[in-house]
């Protein structure tokens, strides 16, 4: 692929057909409501039309996507206006307004902090190995094992309780 200063609306139109409901779901995570997820979906869509990377595959170009959708979240949520105005604990979350369902699981993986739940959603909402999700995330591979491990351990307590 050329670099995407030179990508056609259709080459483009192409990548976030492929894309957007993974970068939605990736987005969602963080924000959890649907005005902020669409606002980084966007600003991820625009950083793409800007920048100049040559992508190897899709594997690749996804890769991109959700590692740079992630970063634009937590860049928003460290921001001045994002921590003064309605924190992301706060936000409620219209059925309605879900572009997918969140079940009971969901919502525990939601919420588990935020470097948990962003390696969970990775491994087993959209099927990615340990390694693949270090490279996206710039971490270790041990260091995700690490993550799974204690997400798995908080959520059969967070589980288990319900049971009680």
């Amino acid at each position: 692929m050329q670099s995407s200063l030179l990508r056609t609306d259709e080459e483009l139109l192409e990548i976030y057909n492929r894309h957007v409901d993974t970068v939605y779901r990736v987005c969602y995570m963080y924000m959890k409501n649907k005005p902020d997820t669409e606002d980084m979906v966007q600003n991820t869509f625009i950083r793409l039309m800007r920048d100049k990377t040559v992508f190897q595959g899709d594997e690749h170009e996804k890769a991109w996507l959700i590692r740079t959708a992630s970063n634009l979240c937590k860049d928003h949520l460290k921001s001045w206006w994002s921590q003064k105005t309605v924190g992301i604990d706060s936000a409620t979350q219209l059925e309605s307004e879900q572009a997918f369902t969140v079940d009971e699981t969901l919502e525990k993986v939601l919420s588990l902090p935020q470097k948990l739940k962003t390696v969970v959603y990775l491994y087993y909402y959209e099927g990615y190995s340990t390694g693949e999700i270090a490279r996206m995330l710039g971490k270790n591979e041990s260091t995700v094992r690490g993550y799974l491990h204690k997400s798995r351990k908080l959520l059969k307590l967070n589980m288990e309780g319900d049971f009680v």
